[in-house]
């Protein structure tokens, strides 16, 4: 899993990214609810999907990296 910082300033959001390859035989359903489980229960989302030609799919998803900052 990589990390990318997202550069607006001070307060930059840092991302948390997946990567994911599913082969042709993956139908869409089967895509839609593994990708819909990853939403729901590891707060992922969808940053980029590619189809290719020989059917396969990439996906990259990511998610906010939430830092504690202390209040003392």
């Amino acid at each position: 899993m990589a990390r990318s910082l997202n550069s607006q300033g001070p307060q930059a959001t840092e991302y948390e990214f997946r990567h994911i390859s599913l082969p042709r035989t993956t139908t869409r359903g089967a895509a839609r609810r593994l990708l819909t489980e990853q939403a729901e229960h590891g707060h992922w989302e969808l940053a980029r999907l590619r189809l290719h030609p020989d059917g396969t799919r990439k996906i990259v998803l990511r998610r906010k990296i939430l830092r504690v900052r202390a209040t003392l």
